[in-house]
């Protein structure tokens, strides 16, 4: 509760990936936004699967002792045309949420097109268009890594859908041939 006896809620966003994760931590007060901190976990990739596994699970564990946030948001993933690199994301998400989990953390999940319409106004939005309203929302100096931005970006959406603001409606949505259809 901050003096002004606004409700403060920290919430940790995670775009998961192998090679890089990026994370982003925003406090939300009433409306107003905050941005408190991004970057990005990222593994060798000469290391074994199980190392890069346990550097994402690790780093995230001390991130979220550092920062000590009360909520955490993490991307869904689709299938995308390459099974195996899907299988790899799928590995390096569990080993994000199993981090978030094991520090006692509420996880939401989103999907890119619920994350880019509650951010840009556009599920189909790149990322040029997501990094630079992820800086607009949160009056950066400049646009944040591709990387980080998505994950401010899953914060964010949760901040305004996950929090009663509005909900973020998967009505409608579904997956057919491994592609996030929306409508019929």
């Amino acid at each position: 509760m901050s003096a002004a006896g606004q409700n403060v809620l920290r919430i940790l966003g995670i775009d998961p990936g192998l090679r890089i994760t990026g994370f982003g931590l925003i406090e939300k007060a009433g409306n107003r936004l905050a941005y408190l901190a991004s970057g990005c976990v990222k593994t060798d990739a000469s290391d074994s699967l199980p190392k890069r596994l346990g550097t994402i699970h690790a780093e995230l564990l001390a991130l979220v002792a550092q920062h000590r946030p009360d909520q955490a948001a993490v991307e869904i993933i689709f299938v995308n045309v390459n099974p195996q690199s899907t299988l790899l994301l799928g590995q390096a998400r569990g080993a994000a949420i199993t981090a978030l989990v094991a520090s006692g953390l509420e996880v939401a999940e989103y999907t890119a097109l619920q994350v880019k319409q509650a951010v840009v106004g556009n599920g189909h939005a790149d990322k040029v268009q997501v990094q630079h309203m992820v800086r607009r929302l949160l009056s950066l100096p400049g646009d944040p890594s591709a990387d980080a931005a998505d994950a401010l970006a899953c914060a964010i959406a949760h901040a305004h859908g996950g929090q009663g603001l509005g909900a973020i409606s998967s009505r409608g949505l579904h997956v057919r041939n491994g592609r996030l259809i929306v409508g019929n």
